[in-house]
């Protein structure tokens, strides 16, 4: 039987997450990156990022099958409480629940550190992706109109919503990912997540 894991990405698994990401830019409108980048920034955006919101990866027999993470929705500190998230799964792992459960885990500690909104930009047309966002629980919300342009044609951003909570009264300061990483509430949110995955 192979062995899953579900945890907490490092810098460490940097080279193998760029690995898995370089063909969605080089190869698919998924991503709005022209060329991918170096490992140095790859790195950085890991580091960045994870000192405060969550990035995970999905290990099958010690192979990445997948990552997810989440990042400021926007800069100003109005947004503070939305976050934007992006999945990637590797060729030979789509699926075989993998995205879900990167999304599960996405959820239920986005939820632990206080944020309330996720929003996802998805390249259209792209059906497949649609349909999974919504029955991950995603609505539409709206769409930027031939603001992207790749592979020589402008193409529609679609972008999809989820609450994790109810917008009632004021909210409170977003709890850092690394204060809780280590939590047994964390460890059980991964645990729950990896049962999604089937093989």
């Amino acid at each position: 039987m192979p062995e899953i894991m579900l945890r907490a990405a490092t810098e460490a698994d940097a080279p193998a997450m760029l690995a898995l990401y370089a063909p969605y830019v080089t190869e698919t409108t998924v991503s709005s990156e022209y060329e991918a980048p170096s490992l140095e920034e790859f790195s950085g955006r890991i580091r960045t990022f994870g000192k405060t919101l969550p990035w995970f990866i999905c290990l099958i027999d010690g192979e990445v099958a997948g990552y997810g993470y989440a990042a400021p929705h926007r800069t100003r500190a109005a947004y503070q409480w939305s976050v934007e998230t992006s999945i990637y799964v590797a060729q030979d792992w789509h699926r075989h629940g993998v995205a879900s459960a990167l999304y599960a885990a996405l959820f239920e500690v986005l939820a632990m550190q206080g944020y309330y909104n996720i929003f996802v930009g998805i390249t259209s047309p792209n059906e497949r992706s649609m349909k999974f966002h919504g029955a991950m629980g995603f609505r539409i919300s709206g769409s930027y109109q031939d603001s992207m342009y790749k592979f020589g044609q402008w193409r529609d951003v679609l972008w999809m919503a989820k609450s994790l909570r109810a917008h009632d009264g004021e909210p409170q300061p977003t709890v850092p990912f690394p204060e809780i990483k280590d939590s047994p509430l964390v460890e059980r949110a991964l645990r729950q997540a990896k049962q999604r995955i089937h093989l």
